[in-house]
């Protein structure tokens, strides 16, 4: 049976920075569209109440963190159930595979994913009848299945060569746009700026890792995106997808919010990454750009919502 510490590995603690960080970027857009944080300021002292307040954006910023993480933790389980049944994760480096090494029973993995997965739905739900925006149950619905379908399922489409495709949609433009869309009721370009940017850092911490996995994967017949492209243009790919985002602040400065540039400091930690996977490094050693390229997304992510929230 597998221990407390096994399970918070299987949970892979470090894909979660990119769960936060589209509510990050939301929840800075949605607060920009209104004024910005001034503007609410001056409206607590004026007694305005001609909009939503400032007590709701942080509720509806918190319940859409929880359905967040809880779909990420679901989908690692999910993906630590279905890989490790079909074999693939059987010469895997990197965190505990808890089905593929026995340490806990498939099923138990199962239940684990469904469990997050139902924690997520209850989340979203509470945050449903608040906003109430009622046609968010069907993208809600949609957000699971592609959870579970990434690596689940008679035809996983991350064994097509989808994963980045997906995670962009769901974990970028989804993410992003649903936490301003429940916070305010509209969008902005900023707010698809940030949307693009985040989605394109995800992909990029999938890319790195199915770089990673590029010989496993290759024998468990696991034809991912790094697959089809070869190990080189895999590793162009992967810097285009972390750079692509500084470009786009320009978007976000043209629509009025000039402190976004902050972002630009995410720079740095972006570096050391770019440097291994661009020096041709394999196996475990890509293992450290993973956790740095989420911790990269972080940063971009908390340094754009602060500067589109000024």
């Amino acid at each position: 049976m597998a221990d407390a510490a096994q399970w918070i590995s299987g949970a892979r603690l470090r894909t979660l920075p990119l769960a936060l960080a589209p509510v990050l970027i939301g929840t800075g857009a949605a607060i920009g569209s209104l004024g910005g944080f001034t503007a609410f300021i001056l409206d607590d002292i004026s007694g305005k109440d001609d909009h939503v307040s400032f007590g709701q954006i942080l509720l509806r910023g918190f319940l859409a963190l929880l359905v967040s993480l809880c779909l990420q933790i679901g989908s690692n389980y999910a993906n630590d159930y279905s890989d490790g049944i079909r074999g693939t994760d059987d010469e895997r480096v990197g965190p505990v595979r808890l089905t593929a090494t026995g340490a806990a029973e498939p099923h138990e993995v199962k239940r684990a994913a469904f469990i997050f997965f139902g924690l997520a739905g209850v989340s979203g739900i509470v945050l449903i009848l608040i906003s109430q925006a009622w046609w968010f149950l069907i993208v809600g619905a949609a957000a699971v299945a592609a959870a579970w379908f990434y690596t689940g399922g008679k035809r996983p489409y991350g064994y097509m060569g989808l994963g980045e495709v997906f995670v962009f949609v769901f974990f970028g433009l989804v993410a992003t746009l649903g936490t301003m869309w429940m916070q305010v009721g509209h969008l902005s370009l900023s707010g698809w700026a940030g949307a693009v940017s985040i989605g394109s850092l995800a992909s990029a911490v999938l890319m790195v890792n199915n770089l990673r996995d590029i010989p496993t994967d290759i024998e468990a017949d696991k034809i991912t995106l790094a697959v089809r492209m070869g190990d080189n243009a895999a590793r162009i790919a992967y810097a285009v997808l972390v750079l692509l985002p500084f470009a786009l602040l320009a978007l976000a400065i043209l629509d009025g919010h000039p402190a976004v540039a902050l972002a630009i400091l995410a720079l740095v930690p972006a570096l050391n990454p770019l440097k291994t996977v661009l020096s041709g490094t394999t196996g475990p050693g890509l293992i450290p750009p993973i956790k740095s390229t989420g911790l990269t997304g972080l940063a971009f992510s908390a340094l754009m919502g602060l500067g589109l929230a000024l």
